[in-house]
């Protein structure tokens, strides 16, 4: 079996849609909002917290994985499901994102990315039927073809070479891709050029995939610059396939996301900003180290239900992160992760009752965003 998107409902006011994502290992409700676990693990949280919390599906990360422990012990384990005791939805990313991240260390030819490992130096030369290789052998449900992000800001010149590259080696990796059981995205490029956008849209959707994700977006470009991107490239996706905003998870851009038609978001933002000690609340930010919560034993969010905020204090939080207390970073992380994917549900609920524009005004105003 592979992936099925199934539509349930378009918003009557907006772009907004409804749907339901069938893998091999379970149904996503969509929108939704997957946590990173880039080193198959979400950073301070076991499993069982991320199903607590209402997880349905998270992401891992192909460069990381091939890096360390290296594919072929994983798939040895059972692949990464098993290895990682986790029995819901996975998508890996494709590693190309890490790779040109890379920059003097990784070389792009027309074949593939020579680069080398940021743990030891070592040379790799990774093809696009090498990035499909690894994610057939990591097991993952969703996995993403191997494209090159033109970094913000980029000339018309350099940003089409990348999506023409982009283009031929999607192609390469639908032939090399040999799973059933497994969905391949294709990745929309094009920078900020509307017409760069219409042709990667149009070349991908010609070649064929069960689902599109839409990158090079969220890479350090004003956000109204993001939203006019994405107003221009998701009507120019099928409306029978899932669509996916790489690297958002903001609050304020997963809903003007959704409302722009976007179907699946990831980032690290959230259980990044909890390990450094901010919360993402109803009312905006929380810094937990800040002196007003010495004495404050309120919990974070007083309209949040998560363990975090039924158990804890602010001022027991900070005395976690002022004592350098491991049990700070785990008890934030459980909150924002929490915020976000009860967000997202409440989305799906405004979807269906056709309000999601005063939801969105509302929440704006509540965390501080007008």
């Amino acid at each position: 079996m592979t992936i099925k998107y199934e539509l349930i409902k378009e918003c009557k006011r907006t772009k907004a849609r409804l749907g339901r994502l069938h893998t091999p290992h379970g149904i996503i409700e969509t929108p939704v909002f997957m946590p990173v676990g880039t080193q198959a693990t979400v950073k301070a949280m076991t499993p069982e917290e991320l199903k607590d919390i209402g997880a349905e599906i998270i992401l891992s990360n192909t460069y990381h994985l091939f890096l360390r422990p290296g594919e072929d012990l994983v798939k040895q384990a059972g692949g990464l499901h098993r290895f990682m005791n986790w029995e819901r939805p996975i998508l890996t990313d494709s590693g190309g994102f890490q790779v040109f991240s890379l920059g003097p260390l990784r070389k792009v030819g027309e074949d593939g990315v020579t680069f080398k490992s940021h743990l030891d130096g070592s040379t790799h030369f990774m093809p696009p039927e090498r990035a499909i290789e690894i994610q057939m052998a990591l097991g993952s449900d969703i996995i993403m073809a191997f494209d090159e992000c033109a970094p913000y800001p980029s000339t018309w010149e350099y940003t089409e070479a990348a999506l023409a590259r982009t283009t031929r080696w999607a192609a390469r990796c639908k032939e090399a891709h040999k799973r059933e059981d497994q969905a391949l995205f294709g990745i929309v490029q094009g920078g900020m050029y509307k017409d760069l956008r219409e042709r990667s849209a149009r070349e991908l959707v010609e070649i064929g995939f069960p689902g599109y994700a839409i990158g090079g977006l969220s890479v350090g470009e004003p956000k109204d610059i993001m939203y006019e991107m994405l107003e221009y490239t998701v009507p120019l996706l099928p409306t029978d396939k899932p669509r996916y905003l790489m690297g958002v998870g903001s609050p304020d851009c997963l809903i003007e996301g959704v409302i722009r038609g976007v179907d699946m978001f990831d980032c690290v933002l959230p259980t990044r900003i909890a390990r450094n000690g901010t919360a993402m609340t109803s009312h905006g930010k929380v810094v937990i180290k800040n002196a007003d919560n010495t004495r404050d034993f309120r919990p974070l969010d007083e309209e949040c239900t998560c363990y975090t905020c039924r158990n804890y204090s602010r001022a027991y939080l900070r005395h976690l992160f002022k004592a350098e207390e491991i049990l700070g970073l785990r008890l934030m992380t459980i909150h924002n992760l929490h915020f976000l994917i009860t967000l997202m549900k409440n989305v799906r609920q405004a979807i269906i009752e056709d309000n999601l524009p005063e939801y969105r005004n509302e929440f704006f105003v509540k965390y501080g965003y007008e």
